[in-house]
């Protein structure tokens, strides 16, 4: 029996009561639906699509690229609907906007939505619903938080594994306005008949006595700075101390040295670096006992060229030196290494055209494992990792991310070695094996781990623990806290509904503490792109501060955050008005390698009304410079230079500053423009100042501009074939040069 609606294609989707069901509650309200993975959450969002597409657009979120794709590709496939798109950050803001405006269906990363709300390039009053796939990600600062925060429609919120407890799964309820909980177990009636079942084994290992050997050196050094740091009452007196204490421990340590400012005792400063060293002695512990000696050897390397004063100390120290020696001596791996290949080969004996993934938590070992696994019969394996490059291991971009789950849909790789990258929203029901390298702690990554098997038919999970390690300790505190997540939620389905309507009761959903006399929000709380003109405050932005919550500030106080590559300053306030925002650690590395002068001397040569903005605590105590150097610094700033400088606590003062300088400069006429007044420029920064005004022109472009021409007035005589031969200029940006000189002036 097949779902039958007049916008979902007809004998495609396998019609599901439980999905129905809640679909329909979904409809009615704001709802999170907890449902195990593989169980059809997709579906049901599809579902409540079909019936809301007729209100108005759908967005609908993912956390990744390639979520974003399979989730796009799946409603292309089954919804009968053309107007649908997808929004990337490599696609440009213009091209964004446009494709909004004609477009129903709306399907993004929501990093790419948050950016254009704060721009003003999107607007969500025309929206009826707003998908939020991975929803236990709505806390914190995560982008789902800011436009849910901005947006009063419907919200359907989906996720496998909320957290273990309810105040996480309150959370996520509040961040989200959610009215109502739908949640389904494997346990359940009516999701049983459709549940696989999964094979789960753990196998044990032991670990060699030479890495032993390691580890207790290891373990000798970190109990000497365990023993310095309960000296001065940082972590507890006796017992086995966790990770997480030691973080701790970091935290107290921050707050003693601020209490006794101006002039904190120097023993702080030793208990900072005692602390440091057990962090990075703790790591190498774990990645002995669980990854391996490839992975430890690499680990020593970077501590070498660590230049911190931790790093230098501990290699200095005779146990570590010795166990550095030992780990260059061992030729063998970690017992693992032969555990995945035994495990990998016997899937592949049982089934040949098995689909295998293999989960590592560290890349060093990712790449071990890949290379292993290649060199074993009919096994094709490719790495699966993030973005980010690391220690010079390049990252997979999005795009490369997306190509390798295509391939492994297609069999041209069977095994994918993933990082945690490769635990959230992979659909590829043909996994037939799931093994982990290590367990983790993490009930929601454990359940993410496993929910790549075991969707369509039954499937296996094989875990790997190292005895007497913290692989077991791991391995029991994730089971511990899954239970309490199931626990949870069989207890809570009621009680859910009851705290959410009580809470609701308690936010006003919508508003965020704001100065009082600013520009009141339309009655849907966000701001309308016609409200973007003469009577909204712009201020210019450099597009790396998208990255900070100074724009998200600004956005929920109506101002229109436009995002450029500002070659001087953070923020355009007005046409005379530039801000560099220099956070403590910033100002302090800068003022070390020399950046500090020559930012805040560009500055000052681009705007009349320069400043600095120095934001958050620890001016004297985040790191070890002296207090006569930072007052010389900020003498020099203030006397020499002639900016003012103006000390914010946080990213939110810094906002609430900033607009009301902004707000002033708006209320004499002046309007933040991506290029400030000049002032004493060169005939050369002069000749560039003009080219910069051209449209899409930037300081480098318009530097390559006078130097392949020559002049102004050779630029301006240059036709569009001449233009283009410039790096960097394309057919509409010479179309745009050449109309701009050339078109006759209309007041």
């Amino acid at each position: 029996m097949y779902i039958e609606h007049p916008l979902i294609r007809k004998n495609e989707i396998e019609r599901r009561e439980y999905q129905t069901c809640i679909a329909k509650t979904c409809l009615e309200k704001s709802t999170l639906v907890v449902l195990p993975t593989g169980m059809g959450k997709t579906v049901i969002a599809l579902l409540v699509i079909a019936e809301k597409i007729k209100d108005g657009k759908i967005l609908f979120l993912a956390p990744t690229k390639p979520l974003v794709e399979q989730h796009y590709n799946f409603l292309k496939n089954f919804l009968l609907e053309e107007k649908i798109t997808m929004f990337t950050g490599e696609v440009s803001p213009r091209k964004r906007r446009e494709m909004w405006e004609n477009n129903k269906i709306i399907v993004s990363t929501p990093q790419v939505i948050q950016n254009d709300i704060i721009s003003g390039k999107t607007c969500l009053d025309d929206v009826a619903l707003i998908v939020f796939d991975e929803a236990h990600r709505s806390a914190g600062e995560y982008a789902y938080v800011f436009i849910a925060e901005r947006y009063s429609g419907l919200v359907l919120g989906m996720t496998a594994s909320p957290g273990s407890r309810a105040e996480a799964i309150l959370e996520v309820c509040n961040n989200l306005k959610i009215k109502g909980v739908e949640i389904r177990s494997k346990y359940d009636p009516d999701v049983r008949e459709y549940v696989q079942d999964i094979d789960l084994n753990w196998i044990k290992v032991e670990l060699p006595e030479d890495i032993k050997n390691i580890v207790i050196l290891l373990n000798n050094v970190l109990e000497e700075k365990i023993k310095g740091l309960r000296s001065f009452g940082l972590i507890k007196p006796r017992g086995s101390v966790s990770t997480k204490e030691l973080l701790d421990a970091q935290k107290r340590i921050q707050s003693r040295i601020k209490a006794k400012m101006p002039r904190p005792p120097p023993s702080l400063f030793f208990a900072a670096v005692l602390q440091a060293e057990a962090i990075k002695i703790n790591h190498g512990i774990e990645l002995a006992q669980s990854q391996g000696i490839s992975a430890l050897r690499n680990y020593f390397d970077r501590l070498k060229n660590d230049k911190s004063k931790a790093a230098k100390s501990l290699m200095r120290n005779p146990d570590v030196e010795k166990a550095v020696s030992l780990a260059l001596s061992i030729e063998y791996e970690h017992p693992k290494l032969a555990k995945v290949m035994e495990v990998v080969g016997r899937q592949m004996d049982v089934k040949k055209d098995s689909r295998i993934m293999v989960f590592t938590h560290y890349r060093d070992t990712s790449e071990l494992v890949a290379n292993r696994l290649n060199s074993m019969d009919g096994v094709r394996a490719a790495r699966f990792i993030g973005q980010a490059d690391k220690n010079g291991d390049r990252g997979l971009r999005q795009k490369e991310q997306a190509e390798l789950i295509q391939k492994f849909k297609n069999n041209e790789y069977n095994v994918l070695v993933a990082t945690s990258v490769g635990e959230e929203g992979l659909d590829i029901p043909e996994t037939d094996l799931v093994v982990f390298y290590e367990p983790i702690p993490s009930e929601i990554r454990t359940i993410q781990r496993r929910g790549r098997t075991g969707r369509k038919r039954p499937g296996k999970v094989v875990v790997l623990i190292t005895r007497k390690t913290r692989d077991e300790a791991y391995y029991w505190s994730s089971l511990r806290k899954e239970k309490n997540m199931r626990y949870e939620l069989q207890h809570l389905r009621a009680e859910l509904s009851r705290k959410i309507d009580g809470m609701s009761a308690k936010v006003e959903p919508g508003l965020s503490e704001h100065p009082k006399d600013m520009p009141s929000r339309n009655m849907k709380g966000q701001m309308k792109l016609l409200d973007f003109k003469e009577n909204k405050i712009n201020i210019v932005a450099d597009v790396r501060e998208f990255n900070s919550n100074v724009v998200k500030e600004l956005s929920r106080m109506d101002v229109a955050v436009v995002p450029e590559q500002l070659e001087n300053g953070d923020y355009v306030l007005s046409d005379r008005v530039g801000v560099e925002r220099k956070e403590v650690n910033d100002f302090l590395q800068s003022m070390i390698d020399g950046r500090l002068f020559q930012q805040l001397k560009n500055l000052k040569n681009s705007y009349v009304r320069p400043m600095l903005v120095l934001e958050g605590e620890g001016l004297f105590t985040t790191r070890k410079i002296s207090q006569g150097a930072i007052f010389g610094a900020l003498a020099c700033i203030v006397a020499d230079y002639g900016i003012p400088i103006i000390q914010t606590k946080d990213e939110k003062e810094t906002a609430s500053l900033m607009f009301s300088i902004a707000r002033r400069e708006f209320g004499e006429g002046r309007i933040a423009g991506v290029r400030g007044e000049k002032c004493r420029m060169s005939l050369s920064e002069r000749q560039q100042f003009i080219v910069e005004g051209l449209p899409n022109v930037s300081g480098v472009l318009a530097q390559r501009l006078l130097s392949q021409f020559g002049s102004i007035k050779a630029i301006a005589d240059a036709d569009m074939e001449e233009l283009v031969k410039v790096n960097g200029v394309g057919k509409k940006k010479a179309e745009d040069i050449v109309n701009t000189l050339r078109a006759k002036y209309l007041r």
